[in-house]
């Protein structure tokens, strides 16, 4: 059985890896869908996160420097937090302010992309590949396009059949791929899309290797957990929707409280969120 590719270390463990960077030249490029084509990325992480999978902070991201001299950051978020935008902004801040460390001069600051792909519904819309740049309120009119921020939401995408293989772009056979990677659409695909063969390919070998395969069935099993709890949550009457209504007026009382000046540690007794969440928000 291969692992699916939406399991966050297993993404950053495919595309992240030396081997593979044909293979994420060529998402990267079905993702940005730019007139001037990535050639040849720099991998700037390909170390997999030693870090427990339940730590807080861990991050398996991929961080790369494209040929054109763009920053890129991409990622797989497999359950939704409720704080994607903030945490994306944040990180794509990271990353472009760094470049500081580098130049003093702001004019060389190069564009940086953050591409977040969800296993989750974020947006109030049903597209499943959003793009989002700095621009005019009014007029449309881009100020820039040196921040770019990509959210690819799994589930909005439906299944690609195999009668419309021949149907689809680029970007959708790296969902059907990274959703999917044994269905029969990615098997008729792979006959004729020499790079996505290859990630199979790699995706078998990693599938075959036995620390591999203790991560995995670790998170699995944490996710079967993780539902288990929701479920019996549920059936005691908890409902998710409220759980997610209380914690989010706990977020909004605490970021008023914030622009209002109160102190962080009487913020945390009026909404009970702990120091460490009210300065991440």
């Amino acid at each position: 059985m291969l692992m699916k590719p939406s399991i966050d270390f297993v993404f950053k463990k495919l595309f992240g890896a030396e081997e593979s960077k044909e293979s994420l030249i060529s998402l990267l490029n079905a993702i940005i869908k730019s007139d001037s084509p990535i050639q040849d990325v720099e991998i700037l992480n390909n170390d997999l996160d030693k870090e427990h999978p339940n730590a807080k902070f861990s991050r398996l991201d991929i961080k790369a420097k494209t040929d054109k001299g763009d920053f890129i950051n991409i990622e797989i978020q497999v359950r939704d937090e409720y704080n994607m935008v903030q945490r994306t902004l944040y990180y794509w801040s990271r990353i472009y302010t760094d470049q500081i460390g580098s130049t003093q001069k702001y004019s060389e600051l190069v564009r940086t992309v953050c591409i977040n792909i969800l296993n989750f519904k974020l947006l109030d819309n049903d597209r499943y590949h959003n793009t989002y740049r700095l621009k005019e309120v009014t007029t449309n009119e881009e100020l820039t396009n040196i921040e770019e921020i990509h959210f690819i939401e799994l589930p909005k995408s439906k299944h690609v059949s195999k009668d419309d293989v021949n149907n689809i772009d680029s970007l959708l056979k790296w969902i059907e791929f990274i959703k999917e990677p044994e269905s029969e659409t990615v098997q008729i695909l792979e006959a004729t899309d020499e790079v996505l063969r290859k990630a199979k390919n790699q995706l078998y070998k990693i599938s075959l290797d036995k620390e591999s395969i203790a991560r995995y069935r670790e998170i699995e099993k944490r996710m079967y957990d993780e539902i288990s709890a929701l479920d019996y949550a549920e059936k005691k009457g908890i409902k998710k929707g409220e759980q997610i209504g209380e914690l989010k007026a706990k977020y909004d009382l605490a970021r008023k409280s914030i622009s209002e000046g109160l102190p962080i540690y009487l913020i945390s007794k009026l909404t009970g969120l702990s120091e460490d969440e009210i300065k991440n928000l």
